[in-house]
């Protein structure tokens, strides 16, 4: 049986089409079809049943799907594993971050991770999409959340505090209250925002009237008066024309927690970046 041929059969299966699998995969419709007929005739028995918007599992599909999944996952703790066994500092280095971090506070890591190992090359992907480190999608991730993923190891740097911002010229609302109004707030479809709910308990009348995932995104539009914003200080007090408002009680602060998964331990890389960015950023010890 060909991997390939499971990891194509994964794709679909996930995805619900053979043209979302495709795109996945970076393969042809065509492809993907042919492959998929063929590992139906490896197997003996109808994978998939057809319909007009893509494909749903047979009950064999569902049962071979299971074990597909196993093959995937020792598949991919061999990878890790002898990635994680690269002792060289030099190569690539996938790093993911929420848009903000890495432009305010991860360069200096960046520069001093290449300054004393000038052969790493760092791959920033700014992002909130959570990169799933057992897949190698990343080798370290930065986030304000901690890791519950199995085998991931995970520290705890730099707390970052908040604050409420607003144009310079723009009124100050009044705490409990907030008629008149507008907010620009995180996208919170995807995940909870600490900050969301602390304006609605600040601002109960305050109109929400734009919401964005990208925090520089948010502080270009609280700069143009659009509404009022909270944002990482880091991002507000370096932005020009905003100013910090006093409602007598701060935002939630939040940690940033770094992690990459426990098989990667082992690669200089990998090992480098996280050594620099906790002496740089505070970090405490280790844990999976």
């Amino acid at each position: 049986m060909d991997w390939s041929d499971v990891r194509i059969f994964l794709a679909v299966a996930r995805q619900g089409s053979l043209g979302a699998a495709a795109r996945t995969l970076g393969l042809s419709h065509p492809t993907v079809g042919r492959r998929v007929r063929a590992f139906e005739e490896d197997t003996g028995q109808p994978l998939f049943q057809r319909h007009t918007d893509g494909v749903l599992l047979t009950d064999a599909g569902a049962r071979v799907l299971r074990l597909a999944e196993e093959m995937e996952a020792s598949a991919l703790a061999i990878q890790r594993r002898l990635a994680g066994e690269d002792g060289t500092l030099a190569g690539p280095l996938r790093i993911s971050s929420a848009d903000w971090f890495a432009t305010y506070i991860l360069p200096p890591v960046i520069e001093a991770v290449l300054q004393d190992h000038p052969g790493i090359r760092p791959e920033l992907m700014v992002s909130s999409r959570r990169y799933d480190l057992s897949r190698r999608e990343a080798d370290v991730v930065f986030r304000v959340v901690p890791f519950e993923e199995p085998g991931v190891v995970q520290c705890r740097l730099l707390r970052i505090d908040y604050g409420l911002y607003a144009r310079d010229d723009a009124t100050t609302p009044t705490r409990g209250d907030g008629r008149g109004t507008d907010l620009v707030l995180m996208d919170t479809s995807v995940h909870r925002y600490p900050e969301v709910d602390w304006l609605e308990e600040m601002l109960p009348h305050a109109r929400p009237v734009i919401v964005s995932n990208h925090r520089a995104l948010q502080a270009r539009l609280c700069q143009r008066g659009m509404g009022l914003a909270v944002l990482p200080r880091a991002v507000g007090d370096t932005t020009i024309g905003l100013r910090r408002i006093d409602l007598g009680e701060e935002p939630p602060s939040r940690h940033i927690w770094m992690g990459y998964h426990e098989d990667m331990r082992g690669m200089d890389r990998v090992r480098a970046l996280a050594d620099i960015a906790m002496r740089m950023l505070g970090g405490e010890p280790e844990h999976s």
